[in-house]
């Protein structure tokens, strides 16, 4: 009986928080690793700001690596379960391929312009309310992921031209389109089969930041790293809109502040580290090459409306001049 009355006592003795603890899984991409995964680097401070905020009232547990299951399967979960994700375009593209209007190629001048607009554009705005109705998932950042994305390929690639003949992998059909109008041929591989198929020549070449390159080990499969700034590399914190609202005011204040200052962290990290990817893929034996502004043009002039005809067959026209009008005016913006 003193037993009893002993644990009895300790338990009324612990803070209110700790017996009310909320435990909610978060998924994303990527392996547990701080300096090469941008998005574990996000997870990894966004869940102790959180917790930190909310005195231990909310316990996230990270689950890297894609260990609850596929992107769609995912964000399934999220749609359905009390859980957070981190979802990538091809996680979001059945659910609110909108998004995708944020991913036209050559958009974004530079990272600036890019936070600009999805911090704080009416275009984002009207995102977070038309996936919050659609799917019952509230959107609470844009994570970046890792800079802007370059291509890579086993031949040198300095201009659309170059791209004549050789096949792409691709991570969803917008990328399929963009190769096709450069005159080469993409094919969707998942991300786990990127190197093998880089190696056996299934696919000659690849886009993707400096970040993924390094974490997937393509400069021993690639030999050529053109610096294009293709599109901002980015992913999306998902949260199931009825957790969140399951949350006190007070909760819900601090996981939105939470997600704000850990983007806020990753965006210093990324950006600091970018150079020095790249140093490391030139030392690894890629030849690295910036496109001239004449090049630069040229991949624009063609990439960026094959995107959008791809889009408008799968969108509402309006999302995509809105889109396009606010990051022009990010752009301006942030000169």
């Amino acid at each position: 009986m003193k037993r009893i009355a002993l644990i009895c006592l300790l338990v009324l003795a612990l803070p209110a928080a700790a017996l009310a603890a909320t435990s909610v899984k978060m998924s994303y991409n990527g392996p547990p690793d701080d300096n090469d995964n941008a998005v574990h680097y996000f997870a990894t401070h966004f869940k102790a700001l959180a917790e930190e905020a909310t005195g231990g009232a909310l316990e996230i547990q990270l689950f890297p690596n894609s260990q609850l299951g596929s992107e769609e399967q995912r964000m399934e979960q999220t749609m359905s379960d009390p859980v957070i994700n981190v979802a990538s375009y091809g996680g979001i593209e059945t659910v609110l391929p909108e998004m995708f209007a944020t991913n036209i190629p050559f958009l974004f001048d530079s990272y600036k312009a890019a936070h600009i607009f999805f911090d704080s554009s009416p275009f984002m705005d009207k995102i977070r309310a038309t996936m919050r109705e659609r799917t019952g998932i509230e959107l609470l950042a844009v994570v970046e992921e890792g800079g802007f994305i370059a291509f890579t390929c086993n031949q040198p690639i300095h201009s659309p031209a170059d791209f004549k003949g050789l096949t792409f992998r691709a991570m969803d059909a917008s990328q399929v389109a963009m190769y096709e109008a450069f005159g080469a041929a993409g094919t969707p591989i998942p991300w786990t089969e990127v190197y093998l198929a880089l190696k056996t020549g299934v696919a000659h070449g690849q886009m993707n930041p400096p970040t993924y390159i390094i974490m997937g080990s393509l400069y021993e499969v690639q030999k050529h790293l053109t610096l294009a700034n293709v599109q901002y590399s980015d992913q999306f914190l998902l949260i199931n809109a009825a957790l969140l609202d399951s949350l006190t005011p007070e909760q819900q204040k601090a996981v939105r502040e939470a997600a704000h200052k850990a983007n806020v962290m990753t965006r210093e990290f990324v950006e600091s580290q970018v150079d020095q990817r790249v140093e490391f893929l030139a030392s690894k034996g890629m030849t690295v090459y910036t496109p001239t502004a004449a090049e630069m043009a040229r991949f624009k002039e063609l990439g960026s409306p094959s995107y959008v005809n791809w889009l408008k067959a799968r969108i509402d026209q309006t999302w995509i001049d809105q889109a396009l009008e606010e990051a022009a005016k990010a752009n301006a913006e942030a000169k």
